[in-house]
């Protein structure tokens, strides 16, 4: 990170930042793509399976990851304020909470798997694939936070070119053992959309594997020696971490929760419908790494000039990033229109599941632009370190308005599943609106404190 200019100064590098972490962000989402991809090939059992298993994990993994991602606006603002001493007691008490997220994660998840499944309105076969999905992905959950904690090190530094360079050495091995375990290959047993959560665990080792090697052996990460000193835990540290966290990770747990309440409330339909309704969100969430992506870019170019005092520059960066991301959304949006065809088959041959992905497409349109104006704003309000009121606003938008529609238009309407997409765009929609308010408020309000 480095001091700008102008606006095209600061456009450049903000692509430097950007660029690598979306090409990470392709990469990482590409493993979920490929295990809904290869899974769907291997029957539609299959992939209802792995939809619901999936819809279980990611709201938890991603709100509780969330609390984790604190650590990088805490550290893009000290390094904007050269307080370069503190970087490695932060992480390493960042590196303490996550082991203790992982703890709890998974004794909860012994504690209240089966009775999850149990509730729900699925076939002997798809609620066991969902299971043992489940259970061969916990293997990976240890080095998954872990690595989540170096990532927000190296994005922080602006260095996110190094978590790139990791991603992309990860997706074939995910690919790889993807082919092996589903398919049952080279002598491994078949096991179907199972095999999917266990080649996710061994891909997660991995890439822990080479985030120690570049903290420990690559510069500048080396010059921090941040496993070099012991530090005892700090819980004044973690309660910084949580304070700022916290809201972060409900805001992103409101957010995707939504989503996946919504598919375990496809279980009500029949397996064509689950499996297809997954598919397109599947597809449709690639196109949502663009403003994500944008997000964290936000995070520590706004965090970084916060900390520098250099309020202006914050508010250029904000806008940047937010205008990149809607005149993507309107280009993706045509993408997604005229290639829903081609899309609908790379996720199943069967030709009844292929028109309702079609038609779940022609719904995933409309939240493209809604998600391209929210998701950055989330992104630069983090920079600033204003997280509390963007959670209310994420869980009034998402659970009080988005998932009441949805489901009101689907089970009292002639829409039917597709109600339930309604919903999700009426949510996003509110959000958007809501916290492009939040971001002027913010903005104004630090130039006030500034000036006194």
């Amino acid at each position: 990170m480095k001091q700008t200019k102008t606006w095209q100064e600061k456009l450049r590098l903000l692509m430097y930042i950007l660029i690598p972490i979306l090409i990470t962000q392709l990469g990482l989402y590409g493993m979920n793509f490929f295990d809904t991809v290869m899974s769907g090939q291997a029957g539609a059992n299959d992939l209802a399976g792995v939809a619901i298993g999936s819809s279980i994990w990611l709201p938890v993994f991603t709100g509780l990851v969330g609390i984790l991602m604190a650590l990088t606006p805490i550290l893009a603002q000290d390094i904007g304020a050269e307080k370069y001493d503190k970087i490695p007691f932060s992480v390493i008490q960042a590196t303490y909470l996550s082991i203790a997220i992982v703890i709890v994660i998974i004794v909860a998840g012994i504690i209240s798997l089966n009775p999850i499944l149990n509730a729900m309105s699925l076939t002997d076969e798809v609620r066991r694939i969902a299971k043992h999905y489940l259970i061969g992905l916990s293997f990976g959950i240890l080095p998954l936070f872990l690595y989540t904690v170096l990532r927000c090190f190296f994005d922080s530094l602006g260095q996110t070119r190094v978590t790139m360079i990791i991603t992309l050495l990860a997706l074939p091995i995910n690919v790889f053992f993807n082919y092996i375990l589903i398919f049952g290959h080279f002598g491994f047993p078949r096991l179907g959309g199972v095999g999917a959560g266990y080649a996710s665990s061994i891909t997660y080792w991995f890439i822990l594997g080479i985030a120690f090697f570049f903290v420990i052996k690559v510069r500048p990460f080396s010059e921090y020696n941040i496993f070099k000193t012991f530090f005892r835990v700090s819980f004044s540290s973690w309660k910084e971490l949580l304070l700022l966290g916290l809201p972060i990770g409900f805001t992103i747990f409101f957010e995707t929760s939504i989503f996946a309440a919504v598919t375990l409330l496809m279980s009500q339909f029949n397996t064509e419908t689950i499996a297809a309704h997954q598919a397109a969100i599947n597809f449709a969430s690639l196109l949502y790494m663009i403003p994500m992506s944008v997000a964290f870019a936000l995070t520590i170019a706004v965090g970084y000039e916060v900390g520098a005092k250099r309020l202006q520059d914050a508010k250029q960066y904000s806008y940047l990033g937010i205008g990149f991301a809607v005149l993507f959304s309107l280009v993706a949006s045509l993408i997604l229109y005229v290639t829903r065809g081609p899309v609908a088959g790379l996720y199943s041959n069967d030709p009844a599941v292929l028109l309702l992905i079609k038609q779940f497409l022609l719904y995933a349109i409309f939240f493209q632009i809604s998600d391209a104006l929210a998701t950055p704003i989330q992104g630069a309000l983090r920079g600033y370190k204003d997280v509390n009121i963007p959670f209310v606003m994420a869980l009034v938008s998402f659970w009080i308005i988005g998932l009441p529609t949805g489901y009101i238009t689907a089970n009292f309407t002639p829409l039917g599943p597709y109600g339930y997409w309604v919903g999700l765009i009426a949510g996003l929609g509110c959000c958007a609106i809501a916290l492009l308010y939040r971001l002027v408020v913010v903005q104004r309000k630090f130039a006030v404190k500034v000036s006194n």
